[in-house]
């Protein structure tokens, strides 16, 4: 089974996670890459016109992102990974599963967080994209992470 470890990382955070489990279990990375890099001041959730609270405020905002640069029909499995925005994924992962044609492919998510869980995520994203969505789990610490790779290995 061929996997891919697909993620959005904001503050780099989400990366170095990715990171990790795609070299503990062999797999491929790609990273979503806004064409417009976020800033600190877009990412201050406590500012009520900041871009990534107007992002979370619209549930169509779609941010653009950077395509072509990966092939996602030779992975069976991709495991999507995010920072919890608003409780759920943002909405720049929508983006990415409307660019790319996910049919026939298993999609499991996991995210970062300060505090919340995956909430909504899995049903929000749902909306974007026929594959088969499964959620999978909060990954903040090494341990976390180490049972995660154990359940997509076995």
């Amino acid at each position: 089974m061929k996997i891919l470890v697909a993620y959005f990382s904001a503050s780099g955070v989400t990366k170095g996670v990715a990171e990790k489990m795609a070299e503990k279990i062999g797999a491929d990375t790609y990273e979503i890459k806004p064409v417009k890099p976020y800033t600190d001041a877009d990412l201050n959730w406590m500012d009520k016109n900041s871009r990534s609270t107007l992002e979370m405020k619209d549930k169509s905002s779609r941010p653009e992102i950077i395509t072509g640069d990966i092939d996602v029909s030779k992975y069976d499995r991709i495991l999507l990974g995010y920072p919890v925005w608003w409780y759920t994924a943002p909405t720049i992962v929508n983006t990415f599963l409307e660019t790319y044609d996910f049919s026939g492919k298993e999609i499991i998510i996991w995210a970062t967080s300060g505090g919340s869980g995956l909430g909504r995520a899995k049903d929000d994203l749902a909306k974007s994209t026929t594959a088969t969505i499964k959620n999978g789990r909060l990954l903040n610490t090494p341990a976390q992470l180490e049972q995660f790779v154990e359940e997509i290995i076995r």
